[in-house]
């Protein structure tokens, strides 16, 4: 099969098109034909050197969907001709870690994260989920990163009618903002530095949308009525927490969805005085990644929105490289 190599950082493409050995299934697994994989922050992140990168000779990508074609002698699950997505790993279903639906902190589990930019991957039966026959294939390669929104909002436990900022309106701030919308959220506001995907913001939920800058502390207030009660940081650099530390009202809660990798410096005492909660939410449980798949659809909002640009796989390389410089681009989907 073909895949996308990551061959290291600081290259002038991080990642080679390579011809591999076809993947087989063990007895718990699923051979997934991949019909279309996202490319995530995080992939680009992982793969530029900064501390946090992937091994050399990974196979990345896990915003994936696509078709099974053969399954293990142990599978029940699934068949052949099932549409499914993968989760980043398969809990063990026995440890604190699974009995609080969180099967990526399970010691005992198996790891699928990655493999969608391949023709070919490799799950274990318990981590993929099948999709409704409502939904394509690109609604399915949109699973994942949906499903990082619905966790963060599930974590933030929206008071009905709550004010909310998002602050970011990449794939997870527009992920947050749809879930927000749906799970209880009164006003929202979204904010970024650029302007770009403000109608894309306001389509996915979005009340408003204010500029970062100068007078954003102002802005905000005057769009949501008040400082909001949750601040969802979705952007992962630094400075957003002390940023969004100041945004949010007295008592209020934080929740950085970002993932910032590096340290990033807060005032503690600011906090202090208005009593914010902060949380650090990653994935989500096998539950929530099922009910996206389920309702994803439902409304009148369609999430496929996010998807901006088309690749193949073998202008992944290219692509990838692109999108580390300022761009135009929100959700980009590698097609096999």
């Amino acid at each position: 099969m073909k895949a996308a190599v990551f061959k290291g950082p600081n290259r002038a493409q991080a990642l080679k098109i390579e011809t591999l050995k076809d993947p087989l299934p063990g007895p718990k697994d699923l051979l997934v034909k991949v019909g279309r994989c996202g490319i995530c922050g995080t992939d680009l992140h992982m793969t530029s050197g900064h501390g946090w990168d992937f091994p050399v000779g990974s196979v990345l990508g896990h915003e994936f969907a696509g078709e099974v074609v053969a399954v293990g002698r142990d599978v029940e699950r699934h068949r052949v001709g099932d549409l499914v997505s993968g989760m980043a790993k398969a809990g063990c279903g026995a440890c604190e870690a699974c009995f609080r639906g969180l099967p990526l902190f399970c010691p005992n589990g198996v790891m699928t994260l990655g493999g969608g930019f391949g023709q070919y991957v490799c799950i274990h039966d318990r981590a993929a989920t099948r999709l409704p026959s409502t939904l394509s294939i690109a609604d399915g390669a949109l699973v994942e990163p949906l499903a990082i929104g619905m966790h963060g909002v599930a974590m933030a436990n929206i008071r009905l009618g709550a004010k909310v900022l998002v602050i970011g309106a990449g794939s997870v701030g527009l992920a947050t903002i749809f879930w927000a919308r749906r799970l209880g959220a009164g006003r929202i506001v979204a904010a970024s530095r650029s302007l770009a995907r403000a109608p894309m913001a306001l389509a996915m939920g979005a009340d408003a949308f204010v500029q970062t800058g100068p007078d954003e502390l102002g802005d905000v207030i005057e769009a949501l009525g008040n400082s909001p009660e949750i601040v969802f940081e979705c952007v992962g650099a630094t400075g957003l927490l002390e940023q969004s530390i100041n945004h949010v009202a007295v008592f209020g809660q934080v929740v950085s969805l970002g993932f910032c990798t590096v340290p990033d410096a807060i005032v503690p005492a600011t906090a202090a005085f208005k009593q914010v909660r902060i949380c650090f939410p990653l994935t989500y449980s096998p539950e929530e990644f099922e009910r996206v798949a389920d309702i994803m659809l439902a409304g009148t909002v369609d999430p496929k929105m996010m998807i901006t640009s088309e690749v193949s796989l073998d202008d992944l390389p290219a692509t990838f490289e692109q999108l580390r410089s300022s761009n135009d681009q929100t959700k980009v989907h590698v097609v096999m």
